[in-house]
């Protein structure tokens, strides 16, 4: 696009635009967006950081519509715990009536501190069953296949 205006650019000037206004362009974009429904799938799954073994937190709608992602470096309550917190503060989510995890112990203390704090709904079921996040499962591997044609992360920050 640039060179048909006639611009020089390098790569990494566009690299740098994309980190100074991609947050922008989501916060403003992402009200408009189709609203989630109020069952959510959440499941975490492996990924390669600069040769070790980081966890990608990913929740999904019962659609399939992706809710929210982030990356941690440790698979416990702790980071459980705020992956829920960043799913529950944007304000484009409705409040889950329900979630579906798999059998990670990691979920239920989570979720259940935060009922406390009064971060989610006491309302708020939470559903501990491998079968029902199968929707999620089977999209982890078109996120592998990303991660590898990208030839994987090299930094925690920009993975």
């Amino acid at each position: 696009m640039m060179n048909e205006r006639g611009l020089s650019l390098d790569h990494t000037t566009i690299y740098r635009w994309v980190q100074a206004y991609a947050p922008e362009l989501e916060k403003r974009i992402r009200p408009h967006l189709r609203l989630n429904t109020d069952s959510y799938r959440v499941d975490e799954t492996y990924v390669k950081v600069k040769g070790q073994w980081k966890y990608l937190y990913r929740a999904v709608d019962s659609t399939g519509q992706t809710i929210d992602f982030m990356l941690s470096a440790k698979r416990d309550a702790r980071a459980a715990k705020r992956f829920f917190r960043k799913i529950l503060k944007a304000a484009s989510h409705s409040s889950p009536r329900v979630i579906n995890v798999d059998k990670n112990p990691a979920y239920p203390p989570a979720v259940e501190q935060l009922k406390e704090e009064g971060t989610l709904p006491n309302r708020t079921q939470l559903r501990q069953c491998k079968y029902l996040n199968n929707l999620i499962e089977q999209d982890h591997r078109f996120i592998k296949r990303r991660v590898t044609l990208g030839l994987g992360f090299f930094r925690f920050n920009t993975a």
